[in-house]
């Protein structure tokens, strides 16, 4: 029998029991889910507050609480409830407790949330206790509570039912507040560095700003087709153009209509920004004490754990261009070769399947991510990407064939991408029309030129470096996270026919 066989079984007898004593407790005490009830303090206040009462003493101070139930003793004389910051003991007896609060005992199963007006005391053995002297019924829960030393095993169960993961696993509890931690350190980082944070549409008439499958819906009063944003980069530059703020930023919700793995979720969160007058390494160096900061934050260090790996985001990383990374890890050098038919000859020689029409760029960046990609596991920049790949990125001098792009790698992983932006409107226009001739070659058919964004182009942007974060994979690396629905609270998943 599986684990959701066996909860669904024990769910069916357990739920029939609660609701029998939903049913008496309605008779006797009228509410059960009452609209108001007021604490003098969380649990972890309490702790705080009462740190240095030493063992046997009993204080004079009253003091309500409330929580769920989460373990109960010899019928429900010692109870721990857990609210959102911690435990605290409830000690329930006839020599300080009412015989009407005694009453409710029997009537409260693990995983009720009750609230407790008592005394504060702290055990012979330590434990910080309340005598109760109120019990109030505050959520009769009609199911019952994972198994209190295991949790959840069922991945795919902690995936589905998340608040019971949440519930039984400390883990994943404190995943999610490092969560919070990092995208708030994030918008504080930004802010403190002077860049303002807007907010660009999710809708979109014209998808763009990458290159990906759209979410399709329709718009019933305008009677217009609209897409789930890919990306708000088109958007964000046409704040740059308007003059607003010189560094402007979004903490983004992306969707694309593409698989599902350890790593990618059909929507997912990005930090998008971009800085007026700076260029790539300006944004190199920005990523640097941006990951840096981060992992103080969570770890109180830059070097921290991962898997059976051991990371350092202390700056400087290594950064290496990417003809020569494959050079190094292959031998190939690319820059030494002239044409797209050397190149794909290459590519052939060493044993790598690359398209009949496939140019030197592709066949380069082809190579690098069969071969290259799973050797960077410490923080590393890799430059100077193949034009071919990177139509909005400026040429690197003297160099044509390659742009002023980087990609941070981390654990084989891209955790962000960013140029010196490309601002010549002429040049623009030209390299979107091939990128639109190409998806229609492909079958895009639905995807469009944004003239919009064309037009405020058209009106000057000033030079700028431009840098998309997948805060979801930074996110995991910080927190020790194997899948990315590890740190996504409702990841994807399929319907439970599936």
């Amino acid at each position: 029998m599986t684990e959701k066989t066996e909860i669904a079984a024990l769910s069916s007898d357990a739920t029939e029991v609660r609701r029998q004593k939903l049913a008496i407790l309605r008779e006797q005490i009228g509410d059960v889910y009452p609209a108001h009830f007021h604490r003098t303090m969380t649990n972890a206040e309490l702790a705080e507050k009462y740190v240095g009462l030493e063992p046997e003493v009993e204080t004079s101070d009253i003091v309500t609480v409330a929580g769920r139930v989460f373990s109960s003793r010899n019928s429900g004389m010692f109870m721990d409830i857990h609210d959102a910051s911690g435990k605290i003991q409830i000690f329930s007896h006839k020599d300080m407790t009412p015989e009407a609060a005694r009453a409710l005992l029997p009537m409260i199963d693990i995983g009720d949330i009750i609230g407790v007006t008592g005394v504060v005391r702290r055990t012979k053995r330590g434990e910080l206790t309340i005598n109760a002297r109120e019990i109030t019924m505050l959520t009769k829960s009609l199911l019952p509570m994972p198994e209190k030393y295991h949790g959840l095993a069922d991945i795919e169960l902690r995936y589905r039912k998340r608040h019971l993961d949440i519930l039984s696993n400390e883990e994943s509890k404190l995943r999610f507040r490092q969560r919070s931690k990092i995208v708030s350190g994030i918008r504080r980082f930004m802010e403190n560095d002077g860049f303002m944070e807007v907010e660009t549409p999710m809708l979109h008439s014209v998808y763009g700003g990458a290159t990906a499958e759209p979410f399709k819906t329709h718009h019933n009063t305008l009677k217009l087709d609209m897409y789930l944003r890919i990306a708000p980069e088109l958007f964000l530059k046409r704040t740059l153009v308007s003059g607003l703020t010189d560094k402007v930023f979004e903490i983004n919700r992306n969707f694309r209509n593409e698989g599902v793995s350890t790593r990618h979720n059909p929507e997912f969160t990005m930090m998008e920004c971009y800085w007026a007058y700076a260029d790539y390494e300006d944004i190199m160096d920005l990523v640097e004490r941006m990951f840096s900061e981060l992992a103080m934050t969570i770890h109180g260090s830059t070097e921290f754990a991962f898997g059976d790996k051991q990371m350092s985001f202390k700056g400087p990383f290594k950064r290496v261009p990417m003809p020569d990374a494959v050079k190094e890890v292959t031998g190939i050098d690319f820059l030494a070769m002239k044409t797209d038919e050397e190149a794909r000859a290459a590519a052939k020689a060493a044993g790598f399947e690359v398209e009949k029409d496939a140019t030197w760029g592709e066949c380069l960046a082809h190579i690098f991510e069969e071969k290259v990609e799973a050797t960077l596991i410490q923080p590393s920049h890799v430059t100077h990407f193949p034009k071919d790949i990177s139509p909005f990125a400026k040429e690197v001098p003297g160099e044509p064939r390659l742009v002023e792009r980087f990609e941070t790698y981390c654990n084989a992983w891209e955790l962000g991408n960013a140029f010196s932006e490309l601002n010549d409107p002429e040049e623009q226009r030209k390299r979107m029309v091939e990128q639109l001739e190409q998806a229609h070659a492909r079958g895009e058919t639905a995807k469009q030129l944004d003239e919009e964004f064309l037009d405020a182009i058209d009106q000057g942007m000033p030079p700028a470096g431009g840098l998309g974060i997948g805060v979801d994979r930074l996110i995991m690396l910080l927190t020790n996270a194997p899948s990315i629905r590890d740190i996504i609270l409702f990841p994807a998943r399929r319907s439970k026919a599936d």
